[in-house]
């Protein structure tokens, strides 16, 4: 308590500086992000039979986003435009070929030291940033240890989590994600040498012919080569890949899958206390719920849609922790939080035992890995800031994950001159000072190729997308990419549309129903003002970025970026594997007795 006279004054000072410390405090953030949700799995989104009471919960405080678009329908590029508040393609993250995604730790490609993202612009502004959970944007570039694509490298001052992601083939008996097809034709290539060296060998010792010596030792080289080939790393994936760090030291290798979940929200939850009274950034990227799907025994079997939805709900509750968290510590209404997804559902990851294992998304065609179909590009948007965002606000117009970038920047009073973004700060729109997003256009991408191009007309509702070329699902007539798995963008794989197919979101969301020059009376003019925004947007891509299947030249004189995501820079490289302990014999496990 205050005393008298002088004593009072003091303290009233003190009071006054405390609160306008407090005033002047720049605003926390806490973005979550899922991995491989579907839009139609949450209530808030129109699902009544899988329970999400937390995240509905953030809706319902906060804004809900219904047209909020991912730059990219695969995790690895996605997540880069997401970092970066840039499309992929300017980070040399966009793919030509039939690899789409980084697939080795021991690869050399990843988020180019270069680039600039979120975290790194608020840690110069004071901020901690802390990355808990997935990364999948590379690691090291020359040499194990050199950890240039490291979060620690892009602005994050903490990172625990997954380098990596999770995938089938972290788990013993889940089957593999990983070249499958080349890992059959490699097992059967050793089984062939092997069973004809040991032919010649026993030709040759029994005297039936006469074998050459060098032919002996030929082969014996080919069958350890092809052997090596085939077993390190594509049969030791699970040690290779599926490990968790802290910071840039390997601390389980291979991860322990089943503890996962919650070591993760304990890390999460651990960082928000640490940093209670300073500014700070977590971006959770949570594991769930690509496959394999997690069966934590507190939620196994509780929900009505099998083990995925056991996993969503495991999800939501993982939510409500951070929401108990912040609310407990007093930190609500200086904390933004933000909840999305990196992509949509994967429609075709099912088996005849658990059945779908991939997410639902809703009225919307197409899912993960189907270029500009929206089902595979429009995710949740959910932004709880209380007493600065109004509760139970909805907002129809086109956003993007990209756009996290600017907002971030605007909030934390970063004014430095930036490079080229294709984001925009959407605190206008979250607050409802402004009704019309600044997204005119939005560019969407399959790999390097431009797929399609989604156009708000100024002063209208309309939101029409052009498709210049689509996926072929397999088998002919089906809703995906069944019999791949996943779909591709090149080549056999696409079909090319001349003219472009063309859609009005506003009225026909699932995009069933083409319009024609009979149906769209401005049909010519879309595609003409399409076509002028291609040419504006690819004149700020160089030589390198832009692929031979679309039809404007680039810039030439644009910043060159090389591409990260070709063969020699995703496959395995011995001397890059991260290891814990001495290589090639790297184990070691994290104490949990704990969790």
């Amino acid at each position: 308590m205050c005393g008298g006279g002088s004593s009072r004054g003091r303290c009233r000072l003190f009071v006054s500086w405390a609160a306008r410390q407090k005033a002047d405090r720049k605003p926390n953030f806490v973005l979550m992000m899922v991995d491989d949700l579907g839009i139609g799995d949450v209530g808030c989104y129109g699902n009544d039979t899988v329970r999400t009471p937390n995240i509905d919960r953030l809706a319902s405080e906060g804004v809900k986003l219904t047209q909020h678009i991912a730059a990219a329908s695969l995790c690895t590029p996605s997540r880069a435009a997401f970092m970066t508040g840039r499309y992929a393609l300017r980070s040399g993250l966009g793919s030509a070929g039939s690899i789409q995604v980084l697939l080795f730790l021991g690869g050399s490609g990843g988020l180019p030291p270069s680039e600039t993202t979120f975290a790194k612009r608020l840690q110069q502004e004071g901020y901690t940033t802390s990355l808990v959970g997935k990364w999948h944007l590379g690691l090291n570039c020359e040499q194990r240890g050199d950890h240039c694509h490291h979060p620690n490298q892009h602005g994050f001052s903490y990172f625990y989590g997954l380098p990596f992601t999770l995938f089938n083939d972290c788990v013993p008996g889940e089957g593999s994600d990983i070249m499958a097809d080349l890992q059959h034709v490699l097992g059967n290539l050793t089984m062939l040498l092997g069973v004809g060296l040991f032919t010649l060998v026993c030709v040759r010792v029994c005297g039936l012919l006469e074998v050459s010596l060098w032919l002996l030792v030929a082969l014996v080289f080919l069958s350890i080569l092809a052997a090596a080939v085939w077993y390190i790393p594509l049969k030791y994936l699970q040690t290779w890949n599926c490990i968790i760090m802290r910071n840039q030291e390997v601390i389980e290798q291979p991860m322990t899958v089943e503890t996962m979940p919650q070591r993760l929200l304990r890390e999460a939850q651990h960082f928000i206390k640490r940093n209670v009274d300073h500014p700070f950034l977590l971006f959770f990227s949570l594991a769930h719920i690509h496959t394999p799907l997690l069966k934590t025994p507190a939620f196994a079997g509780k929900s009505r849609h099998g083990c995925y939805g056991d996993n969503l709900e495991e999800v939501d509750w993982m939510i409500g922790e951070y929401i108990l968290a912040l609310d407990s510590l007093g930190l609500a209404n200086n904390t933004l939080m933000y909840f999305t997804s990196d992509h949509g559902g994967h429609l075709e990851d099912a088996d005849s035992i658990v059945g779908q294992k991939g997410g639902w998304n809703g009225i919307y065609k197409g899912g993960k890995a189907m270029g500009g179909w929206e089902g595979g590009i429009r995710v949740p948007g959910i932004f709880r800031w209380p007493g600065r965002l109004a509760a139970g606000r909805v907002v129809d117009e086109p956003t993007s994950l990209m756009d996290l970038y600017p907002t971030l920047k605007y909030l934390a009073n970063d004014t430095q001159p930036d490079r080229q973004s294709d984001g925009f700060n959407l605190m206008p729109l979250l607050e409802g000072k402004v009704e019309r997003s600044e997204h005119e256009f939005m560019f969407h991408y399959c790999g390097k190729y431009l797929n399609a191009v989604r156009w708000h007309p100024p002063g209208s509702d309309s939101v029409f997308k052009v498709h210049f070329f689509t996926p072929n699902f397999s088998p002919p007539g089906a809703g995906g990419c069944y019999d791949t798995k996943i779909c591709l963008c090149h080549g056999e794989h696409v079909t090319h549309h001349n003219p472009p197919l063309l859609y009005d979101l506003f009225h026909d969301p699932s995009e069933s129903h083409p319009l024609t020059p009979d149906t769209q009376p401005q049909y010519a003019e879309i595609l003409e003002q399409t076509t002028k925004a291609v040419e504006r947007h690819r004149d700020t891509l160089t030589n390198q970025q832009v692929s031979d299947d679309t039809h404007s030249p680039p810039n030439a004189d644009a910043q060159s970026i090389q591409s990260q995501m070709t063969l020699d820079k995703i496959l395995w490289r011995p001397w890059l594997q991260p290891c814990c302990g001495t290589f090639p014999f790297c184990s070691c496990k994290e104490d949990t007795t704990n969790i």
